[in-house]
């Protein structure tokens, strides 16, 4: 397979670079996590399967893998403890994968104590804002996966109709947007109808089951299948070769999306 060329991009541009949160680490029952400025878990690696999603709302982001399961890029806003990036080496080899991050200290520590894959052809760490990164891309990424949280909440930058358009403009034609966000925060129906504005109409919600955290996926164009038996089938075949609870995802899906008995609306 001829390797792709990763874009070259080293530039950071969001203001207040200085006065990010600190990163810290803490560790329990073999399970490493990353934290930004608080209690709250931002990541989780398990030391003896590290390429494992040890927290809920990361293996529900994963289900846009039910309409795009061989995408051949992938970028990554928010690197985190690497979940992403070790579980899409794992189980996506052959996608090119970039994680952008803001916070030179976020990168530096995940690369120290959270078995990131080897940067190279496949996997390339980029620090820079996100929101700008995103750019420079032009019909060229297949999946945008959207982390942002900056210690106390949803990184605003990250949350914005302009930025939802730049993510449009960037994805190919049936590229998908998925993103972790918090049901119970008070702007969260704002985010999701600024979504639906941009992606018209194409979003769909999946509720973690556990903390009130939502995977948002937004499709360029309408995704297949939709249908629930179909839907169920591909699950079935995912949960063989990918080892996440797709069945599951399914299920939940239908439990808080516009459907009719056959099929979801979108």
């Amino acid at each position: 397979m001829a390797h792709r060329a990763l874009h070259p991009f080293r530039r950071r541009v969001r203001k207040g670079v200085d006065a990010m949160p600190e990163v810290e680490i803490s560790e329990a029952d073999n399970i490493r996590s990353l934290h930004l400025g608080s209690e709250t878990i931002q990541s989780s690696m398990n030391l003896d399967e590290p390429a494992d999603l040890v927290l809920s709302y990361s293996r529900a982001m994963m289900a846009f893998l039910l309409w795009h399961d061989d995408p051949r890029h992938i970028l990554q806003i928010g690197l985190g403890g690497g979940s992403f990036a070790r579980w899409i080496d794992e189980y996506l080899p052959d996608a090119v994968s970039v994680a952008v991050d803001i916070n030179p200290q976020v990168i530096a520590v995940a690369r120290a104590f959270f078995q990131l894959p080897e940067e190279g052809d496949f996997f390339e760490i980029v620090e820079a804002d996100g929101a700008e990164y995103v750019k420079v891309f032009r019909e060229s990424t297949d999946v945008i996966m959207v982390d942002g949280f900056d210690g106390l909440q949803i990184v605003d930058e990250l949350t914005t109709e302009a930025f939802f358009e730049d993510c449009y403009r960037a994805l190919t034609p049936n590229g998908v947007f998925v993103t972790n966000w918090w049901s119970g925060d008070k702007r969260y129906q704002q985010f999701v109808e600024r979504l639906l504005a941009v992606f018209e109409g194409r979003v769909i919600e999946l509720p973690a089951v556990s903390h009130g955290n939502m995977a948002v996926m937004a499709f360029k164009e309408t995704p297949s299948p939709l249908g629930w038996e179909a839907l169920e089938t591909k699950a079935d075949q995912l949960e063989g070769r990918f080892g996440l609870e797709f069945c599951d995802f399914v299920s939940r899906m239908k439990d808080v999306n516009l459907h009719s008995n056959n099929r979801l609306l979108l």
